[in-house]
């Protein structure tokens, strides 16, 4: 042992013994020194491994960290430090194997928030979340409904028709103001003593196209479960019974979703009273949709294709469950979970799946990988899928002019 460190230990024991009155062997100090050491190390581990999330989570880090010092000193190329991390996290989601969950880099996510805002197109601005909590609008598009409603540049937004979104993801105000779309509605903007009202009534792309076929059987093509689709379906439905309907086709093939508040509408005007879906969450919180008791009791076909997604699969997973209605066409793709963007402290973001919504039977669709048609049909032509043109009829009294086979199969089925 070096002669210093004798001294330090002679001199700690010296300490010792004139403080406590008592002879400490140099030993029982040099002991004390090393399970002080020992226990300040445990503690200290300890406390790493809750700050990380437990032992698991540890011994991840642990080998994250091992590999990159491996590399560090091993790999013969310079390393690039951002990207490996970048490269990891990407690794890490796509091993939970959802195809609609990812992780975007700090310059993905920026571009994610611009192309996500401009999905506001019915209104014509595009938002970005702000530091104060609301949404700063970042263009406006002209003539549309928000440069009309006096909307510009540089202005937060910080409630819609009086609900409070400063608390919102960019996501949960997407879905707030799509909910909108049919109707007018008010932006509260900070400095401005009255709300600014958004009249979207007149811009509404029509979601419904209906018609009475030769056979009897109502035609309801829905584009989408956006705002107002709901009761625009079950007005062409009524329509549709008034001219003497028998049966219906109802399609949602190329229909890529919208609001499941859509969807419940038309569907509680098909089904008895019972469980339409339900919206579940990682932590089993469950919020439950259900239908009255009025129903409407028709021969009726679905016709659903490899486009159909979210409350499209939904709606025919629903009514399959019911024994409501006939599938027919091509199974779906799954995508049937509820995405939430999440950022983290670099910049960079998780697009993850956060619910799932599941049939009156419990099932999960994502988890099945799509909806299953009773009848499989594929379309000779791939161009005519929802295609209305050329079906009036033929000598069977189908629409036997027209090349969608799907559209073709659920007529001869209900006739």
């Amino acid at each position: 042992m070096p002669r210093f460190l004798q001294r330090l230990l002679r001199n700690i024991g010296r300490f010792f013994s004139g403080l406590l009155g008592l002879g400490i062997p140099l030993w029982f100090v040099l002991l004390l020194l090393v399970g002080t050491f020992v226990g300040t190390r445990v503690v200290t581990t300890n406390r790493v491994i809750r700050a990380v999330g437990g032992k698991e989570d540890y011994e991840e880090a642990q080998r994250y960290i091992e590999i990159k010092d491996i590399i560090d000193e091993k790999y013969i190329d310079q390393v690039d430090r951002k990207s490996m991390g970048y490269s990891a996290a990407t690794a890490m989601v796509s091993g939970l194997g959802d195809p609609w969950s990812r992780f975007l880099t700090d310059d993905e996510y920026r571009t994610y928030q611009l192309s996500s805002s401009n999905e506001y197109s019915d209104i014509g601005m595009s938002l970005v979340k702000d530091s104060s909590g609301g949404f700063q609008v970042v263009t406006v598009m002209p003539d549309s409904p928000a440069a009309k409603s006096g909307v510009v540049v540089g202005m937060i937004i910080m409630a819609v028709d009086g609900e409070d979104v400063t608390g919102m993801s960019t996501d949960q105000v997407r879905t707030l103001i799509r909910s909108k779309l049919s109707s007018k509605f008010a932006l509260t903007i900070p400095g401005m003593s009255e709300p600014l009202e958004v009249d979207c009534t007149t811009t509404n792309t029509e979601a419904i196209t209906f018609r009475l076929e030769k056979t009897g059987a109502g035609y309801v093509q829905i584009h989408n479960f956006e705002a107002g689709s709901g009761q625009a379906a079950v007005d062409a439905v009524e329509y549709l019974l008034s001219q003497g309907a028998t049966a219906l086709v109802i399609d949602v093939r190329e229909n890529a979703g919208g609001l499941t508040t859509e969807a419940a509408i038309f569907l509680d005007y098909l089904l008895p009273a019972g469980r339409l879906f339900s919206d579940i969450s990682k932590d089993g919180t469950e919020r439950v949709t259900e239908s009255d008791s009025m129903s409407l009791e028709l021969p009726m076909v679905v016709l659903i294709n490899g486009g159909s997604f979210r409350e499209a699969e939904l709606f025919a997973q629903v009514l399959k469950d019911y024994h409501w209605a006939t599938l027919i066409g091509e199974p779906t793709t799954g995508n049937t979970r509820t995405q939430e963007t999440i950022v983290l402290t670099d910049g960079s973001a998780l697009r993850l799946s956060t619910h799932s919504l599941l049939s009156p039977a419990g099932i999960d669709i994502a988890a099945a990988g799509g909806v299953i048609p009773d009848m499989i049909v594929f379309n000779r032509d791939a161009s005519a899928t929802g295609t209305t043109e050329g079906t009036v009829g033929g000598e069977e009294g189908t629409a036997s002019t027209s090349d969608d086979t799907q559209l073709m199969e659920g007529l001869r089925y209900l006739s």
